[in-house]
């Protein structure tokens, strides 16, 4: 049965908004797990658009599940990783003037770089994964830089707007889960997924965790955060 790992980097952008001290993404945090999500997800951008150092550090000393941050693969991001030392480590590609994350990680063009990154992050007690597109040479080149896990982009398959789109873009997904299932790898999947297009993918067998926030964070505006996330965990369970 998937886990939701919850994304509160929404919250955070709530409250940058006004400068202020509400909402706190860490008090969400709590409240998601106690819902029923089984880890949490913030990204620490070098621009500290929305999650702050100061979160990464509480939610290091509050989280009862898991803690997986996002990062780009700099020296800087590595440094304050191995510091804080959460779970899980997820590399991310990342452009200052982008909205939210763009697509996956390429790992090809970037192997060098990406490698050490994983080395390092290990040698601290971390788990990283990669955050790639369903691409078989990408998922190859993630597994050969010594990366644990793998979590799919499923932006595509998100984006897509007709059943003809998706069901391509779903044969993808399944394609790349399977992949990383017979590379050893745990494989996670994320980006776009709301509480309409999650079905398909819940269903599918191999991936262990998706990570949701945009949606789950919009509709707790509406409902509250604590339904806001059972509704999504019963999804995942059904």
């Amino acid at each position: 049965m998937p886990k939701l790992g919850l994304n509160v980097d929404h919250v955070a952008t709530v409250r940058q908004a006004r400068g202020g001290a509400e909402p706190d993404p860490v008090t969400a945090a709590a409240i998601g797990e106690l819902a029923g999500a089984e880890g949490i997800t913030i990204h620490l951008r070098e621009d500290r658009r929305h999650i702050q150092d100061r979160d990464l550090e509480l939610l290091r000393q509050t989280v009862k599940t898991r803690l997986n941050l996002e990062m780009a693969a700099t020296a800087e991001m590595v440094a304050i990783a191995s510091r804080i030392r959460p779970e899980q480590c997820t590399l991310v590609p990342e452009k200052r003037q982008e909205l939210t994350t763009e697509g996956g990680l390429d790992v090809i063009a970037n192997f060098q770089s990406v490698q050490s990154a994983v080395h390092s992050l290990q040698q601290a007690g971390i788990i990283v994964s990669l955050f790639v597109d369903p691409n078989p040479e990408q998922i190859s080149a993630a597994k050969k830089t010594g990366a644990e896990a793998i979590e799919i982009h499923t932006g595509a398959y998100a984006e897509a707007r007709d059943q003809a789109s998706r069901d391509k873009e779903l044969a993808a997904i399944r394609e790349a889960v399977g992949l990383g299932n017979e590379l050893g790898m745990t494989v996670h999947a994320g980006h776009g997924l709301n509480y309409v297009n999650i079905a398909p993918l819940a269903g599918m067998p191999g991936i262990e965790e998706f990570n949701i926030g945009h949606s789950i964070i919009a509709r707790a505006v509406l409902v509250g955060l604590d339904r806001a996330v059972r509704e999504m965990v019963a999804l995942l369970r059904q």
